[in-house]
């Protein structure tokens, strides 16, 4: 009987990382182009972030998926980053350019893309949280050309901070659902299967039919958001659209494959469903 012997190692760091569905897709992609690596997941605590990077050289690791709470912090133990980290201000990918550790990040592409469909009728929009998906956020609305963007957050100065970084307006955690958008995107994991799950981020009482939602949130796929959303009329866009976006985009800057959208999605949402 032949032994796999994977020939490159990929992974994720976060702190919790018991929800991610990153190694179903990435060794589903390796699977079916025959690439022979493996993609794990690595649990990692903030503290432990300057030991994980020094492994990620040491061994060498061929590249790695980056989440909750690292995406800034990452940032001090890259060589380079790329101009969508940069604009961004947060990393969620890393990968090897010539001996160098290249911080990367697709989640803007992960937000503009499954949006771009209701961009003609975005014009104001409020996104909720103010850590690293966040900013990727932000940079996607701009390249929509979304030009009203409003942000909220539970400890206000981190909104304010991001306002003032890219020159957006800031709405209090308290009042955020006193007026109607066209657009709201969830960033913060309220929401998120486990001790947040029941909380929904927005008040949704000023929302209607002309409102888009998207929640950043994949699991689970129905999050009390998207359920009250709906139930008002908005039309709802899942977190799982994120996670496909952002991370066939990786996908392709450590192999430099197309992996076919529609069969990614079938497998995540069969995952969901199961």
């Amino acid at each position: 009987m032949s032994v796999f012997r994977p020939e490159k190692l990929f992974g994720i760091i976060g702190h919790p990382l018991g929800h991610t569905m990153s190694p179903l897709l990435h060794n589903w992609g390796f699977t079916e182009h025959k690439i022979p690596a493996v993609y794990m997941a690595w649990p990692t605590e903030p503290e432990k972030v300057k030991s994980f990077m020094r492994t990620f050289r040491d061994l060498p690791i061929s590249g790695a998926s980056v989440t909750i709470p690292h995406k800034l912090s990452v940032m001090n133990y890259t060589d380079q980053l790329t101009e969508r980290a940069e604009s961004v201000g947060a990393v969620n990918t890393l990968f090897w350019r010539d001996d160098k550790i290249v911080g990367d990040n697709t989640d803007a592409a992960g937000v503009s893309e499954p949006l771009r469909p209701y961009s003609d009728h975005i014009h104001k929009a409020l996104l909720i949280g103010a850590g690293g998906a966040a900013r990727a956020a932000i940079t996607g609305f701009k390249e929509l050309g979304i030009k009203k963007i409003f942000i909220t957050n539970r400890t206000k100065s981190k909104a304010d901070e991001l306002a003032e970084e890219f020159k957006i307006s800031v709405v209090d955690w308290d009042n955020r659902g006193d007026q109607h958008y066209d657009l709201i995107v969830n960033s913060t994991s309220l929401g998120m299967s486990g001790k947040f799950v029941d909380i929904n981020p927005m008040i949704m009482d000023n929302q209607d039919e002309h409102t888009v939602v998207f929640d950043l949130v994949y699991n689970p796929m129905e999050t009390v958001f998207i359920r009250e959303a709906k139930a008002k009329g908005c039309r709802a866009i899942h977190g799982i659209e994120m996670f496909i976006h952002q991370g066939l985009e990786q996908f392709r800057l450590w192999t430099g494959i197309n992996v076919d959208e529609k069969k990614a999605r079938e497998l995540l949402l069969e995952h969901l469903r199961g």
